[in-house]
């Protein structure tokens, strides 16, 4: 302290006083103040035998402050020379609220490059700032990224502003971090504010006191959490009572800094085998999702790191474990923190690339090694066999790290636009040594499995996605691709008569020639080539020519030997074909003409070596044509740390020929909706096609807080036998039960139908208080009218099949508030799916709800979900259902808050249909009008809705049913609909 106290004394500046508080100190402090007090006038000397902390400290002392400005002074830091004076000197030439000053920072322990580091930051320019403008250059993350420091000793106050200011602090004592709540506070009530490092005041000792580099132990960090949420409490309730979207921002703006240093500390302080069990002991004292978050940060840090060193992933790496531990403290609230969400998704990405890399030096350890050839970036299986080659490096400005690469060691990489994967054959030919040696693409790879899969002619088994169920299915693991090559000498793909899509007629030669881009006369000069250099060849060659069978795809496994000798042949042939041939006018296609050779020449080695070598065990695998290669590391909660509107996430599910009315839907919904909210927009699918997906993404483009993303549900949906009895149940209807696992970082989502027109605002709908139900819904006015008919036995079905206790419950499920963390909590996803294929049911998305959710809804008013009047059901049917609920139909149809076309009558397939207008109206601001247009018309002149139209349902086609009833009563007729009731009549259900 005395050095402090002296370097304010010692100022060349005289007009000071010096208010000294001695807060408790059990040493001579209280001796060595009052000598200096009654040594000089100027200080104002306060000893007190209680330590109440520097905050109220500091409070205590600007009680005291009777001068034009106030300068805080830390016992551990010292005022530079004729400070003061320059001080005085701007002040007095423009008197602001603020004046933040510049230091000069001492390395105490901290190290050179990071205290020099800190002086740049703390030092930073910035222009004059005013009103919000102050608190947001502080605090707010959107305002530039925290453009200045809140550091409460590098500013001059105008004293009456703090006094003000103080006034309406908290007495509690902070503990570390008050700075930041008593600059929140200070710089909330500041009109202006100038930025002065010209003048350089203060010496800042870097390393003493809280701020040193000593270890902390858990109840040690643990007592520092404490204090740091103290003081973000305290900021939080100070920007409630200010309540402005400003205030909250920078709020939360304080917060996540806070956060940020903390666990900067726990970076640097913590040991290592302490620092998940002090990360658990914070988030006791403050909060889990908070030190979640952080430990997520500090995971994508070490883990990048990682990466860039070009190291390995170790399982036993520290980052691993801050990973498992922040996803466990996270729980629930991992679904709101945006945050979170945004270092979670790079963390794993950062994880997955080490993992890839990682693979790929056990690569050389394997006998098998079957290289798949790409040329970006793919999902891949868990393999250690099938091993990523990426082509064409020579020629690229990219590299992928978890791939190896064709212009490693002796190579033709350059020769790729022609050579196609054969630059990846002529790598491994030169670089590689294993004993079995194969290749495959990135899309199309062998079917290891013993079970014969149906493919289309061109001998290719047609899937959808690279992921655990398709290895499973096809036996891509490492243990089965060896045992399915034990005693084998070459495998292929299966061998394929073409005459099967050419006609009776067609050898190779003709297959060749029909190719638009080949010449046919180029596969005779190679055989020339051929059977010059190798006559022995001859034979082989003609019969393959004029032969109608062959494998193909390039892919093949062989012994190490027979590979060699394979490509000693090979690539002589087709270097003097290239040298001989003029390929300047080919097409694109037509320059990978030795691609295509290649594929023949095999064919015709192949058949040398069975005639010659007879002992050869040659075996013929399916091909497996993977349709969605492309990386898809899942559906992401949508980031963007600078808005702050809460997510409303809404669920469509709908297929390619739906897509017009699901866009007239959504334009429907966020015409309506509040722009003080995000909407994340999921729509599940299994055939949208990227045009359409790219349509609608740029339709809505305009709206600046919608994400739209699109989810292909195929490969989930394919892996489980959904059936029903119902005809027009399709296949869309089982999705809302997929929702739960498809979007696990919402716990509250809108599922709505792809039908409606929507008139409300879906924020309101979402702010529905669910409690602990599992949804909300309004109750389905059809269903319960068809309960309460006399001589119905719809009352029977609800109670005997569905098991409900109260039939007049029954809930329509074209609207659904979610709990999604509830549902998954009930049943699995599985479960869930199990349940829905019921065959006995009417229908399977509504009635597996209503059978498991009764008791546990919370009913939604009519007005969310008004069905139209279809076939003038609402005096046939809806007057049946008890009064109360029919008034209460009949007053929501004056009050629409969704309109829901229900039925058969649909505005696109009917005109005259009940609250067309209202569709019509906004379907025609839609990019798809024009052809909903031309569906009407088609329909209304038909008397049937088109093919392209129709759902596909979930009943088999194979279904007795569906063969009797396609015939007489297609799919989208009103004969389809009337027949509707005569099914339910035969079932006994009305």
């Amino acid at each position: 302290m005395d050095a402090c106290v002296k370097s304010v004394l010692s100022q060349d500046f005289r007009d000071i006083e010096l208010i000294v508080i001695n807060d408790g100190s059990t040493d001579d402090t209280c001796v060595l103040l009052n000598r200096i007090a009654s040594s000089d006038a100027r200080v104002i000397a306060v000893n007190r035998a209680d330590n109440r902390g520097l905050h109220r400290t500091r409070a205590e002392g600007v009680e005291l402050a009777t001068g034009d400005y106030t300068v805080f002074l830390d016992s551990d830091d010292e005022f530079l020379p004729g400070f003061l004076a320059k001080l005085d000197s701007a002040l007095r030439a423009d008197p602001v609220d603020l004046l933040h000053f510049g230091i000069k920072v001492e390395d105490c322990g901290v190290g050179t490059s990071e205290a020099s580091q800190f002086e740049s930051y703390i030092n930073a320019p910035l222009e004059e700032l005013t009103g919000e403008g102050i608190m947001r250059a502080v605090f707010s993350p959107g305002a530039g990224g925290y453009r200045q420091d809140w550091r409460f000793t590098q500013r001059a106050f105008a004293t009456p502003l703090l006094k003000r200011a103080f006034d309406s602090m908290t007495v509690a004592d902070l503990g570390r971090a008050e700075d930041a709540y008593e600059s929140f506070v200070t710089l909330a009530m500041a009109t202006r504010s100038v930025t002065r490092n010209d003048i350089v005041g203060l010496l800042y000792n870097y390393g003493r006191g809280v701020n040193s580099g000593s270890s902390l132990s858990i109840e040690d960090f643990a007592e520092d959490a404490h204090e740091f949420w103290s003081s973000i409490c305290a900021i939080k309730n100070h920007a409630e009572r200010m309540g402005t979207t400003v205030a909250k921002e920078c709020s939360d703006g304080a917060r996540w800094k806070l956060f940020d240093l903390l666990f900067n500390d726990w970076s640097n302080r913590v040991a290592d085998c302490d620092k998940v069990e002090a990360a658990r002991a914070a988030g006791v004292r403050s909060s889990y999702i908070a030190c979640a978050v952080q430990l997520m940060r500090l995971t994508r840090d070490a883990a990048y790191s990682a990466w860039e060193a070009g190291e390995f992933l170790d399982e036993g790496a520290p980052f691993l474990e801050w990973y498992e531990a922040a996803r466990e403290l996270s729980g629930n609230e991992a679904a709101h923190s945006r945050r979170y969400q945004a270092f979670y998704s790079a963390a794993h990405r950062h994880i997955d690339d080490l993992r890839r890399r990682t693979r790929l030096c056990a690569f050389d350890e394997q006998d098998v090694r079957i290289f798949v050839s790409t040329h970006k970036r793919v999902d891949l299986f868990d393999s250690k066999v099938l091993q990523p080659v990426q082509v064409g490096c020579a020629l690229r400005d990219y590299r992928y790290d978890w791939a190896l690469h064709d212009d490693e060691g002796e190579n033709v990489s350059a020769l790729n636009p022609m050579y196609c994967e054969l630059t990846t054959q002529y790598w491994a030919w030169k670089n590689i040594d294993a004993p079995y040696i194969g290749f495959c693409h990135y899309r199309r790879y062998f079917d290891f499995s013993p079970e014969l899969h149906e493919q289309n002619p061109y001998g290719e088994i047609m899937d959808g996605r690279i992921d655990q169920v398709s290895q499973a299915k096809y036996h891509l693991d490492d243990a089965s691709i060896y045992k399915a090559l034990e005693g084998v000498d070459i495998a292929t793909t299966v061998i394929q008569d073409i005459r099967s899509y050419m006609g009776p007629e067609a050898t190779l030669r003709s297959q060749y020639d029909a190719a638009d881009h080949l010449y046919v006369e180029d596969l005779d000069r190679v055989v020339d080539i051929l059977v010059r250099r190798h006559p022995e060849y001859s034979q082989d060659a003609r019969a393959f020519l004029s032969g109608h069978t062959g494998c193909f795809c390039n892919m093949f496994i062989m012994r190490r030997d027979i590979f060699r000798a394979y490509c000693e042949w090979l690539f002589p042939l087709l270097e003097e074909f290239v040298n001989t041939t003029d390929m300047s006018k080919y097409s694109r296609e037509g320059v990978r003409t030795p691609g295509h050779l290649s594929e023949r020449l095999l064919n015709i080695y192949l058949l040398h070596q069975q005639r010659m070598h007879p002992e050869l065990s040659i075996k013929r695998l399916q091909c497996v044509h993977f349709q969605e290669p492309d990386y898809k590391p899942g559906l992401k909660m949508p980031v963007r740390l600078d808005d702050l509107r809460q997510i409303v996430p809404v669920v469509f599910a709908s297929d390619n020929n739906y897509v017009p009315m699901l866009t007239t839907t959504i334009h429907s919904m966020l015409s309506n909706a509040s722009n003080n909210y995000r909407y994340d927009i999921t729509v599940l699918h299994r055939d949208i096609s990227g045009a359409n997906q790219a349509i609608m993404r740029e339709f809505f483009s305009s709206y600046d807080n919608v994400n739209l993303g699109f989810c292909d549900v195929s490969q989930v949906i394919e892996k489980y036998n959904l059936t029903t009895n119902n005809p027009h149940i399709s296949v869309e209807t089982y999705y809302r039960f997929l929702i739960q696992d498809l979007l696990p970082y919402y716990d509250k989502v809108l599922y709505l139908d792809s039908d409606l027109i929507i008139r409300g605002d879906v924020s309101e709908l979402f702010a529905t208080d669910l409690g602990d139900s599992l949804l909300a819904a309004a109750h389905d006015i059809d269903f319960v009218a068809n309960v309460n008919m006399k001589r119905g036995d719809r009352f029977a079905y609800a109670k005997e099949v569905l098991g409900m206790k109260d039939p007049y419950s029954y809930f329509q499920a074209g609207v659904l508030v979610l709990n999604t963390r509830a549902m998954r909590s009930r049943h699995t996803m599985e479960e869930w799916l199990e349940f829905a294929s019921d065959d006995r049911f009417i229908y399977n998305d509504q009635d597996v709800l209503n059978a498991h959710c009764e008791g546990e809804v919370v009913y939604l008013d009519y007005s969310w979900n008004v069905m139209i009047d279809c076939f003038g059901r609402i005096n046939k049917v809806f007057t049946f259902a008890p009064a109360y609920m029919f008034d209460a139909f009949i007053e929501s149809r004056s009050n629409e808050k969704i309109v829901h076309y229900a039925g058969f009558e649909k505005p696109w397939k009917l005109a005259g249909c009940d609250r067309g207008e209202l569709y019509w109206r906004y379907a025609r601001e839609t990019p798809f009008y024009e052809s909903l247009l031309q569906h009407s018309i088609a329909v209304n002149r038909s008397g049937r809705l088109p093919d392209y139209l129709i759902h596909e349902p979930a009943l088999s086609p194979r279904s007795p049913l569906r063969k009797i009833v396609d015939p007489i009563a297609p799919l989208g007729s009103a004969r389809r609909e009337l027949g509707k009731s005569i099914i339910r009549a035969i079932r006994g259900i009305r």
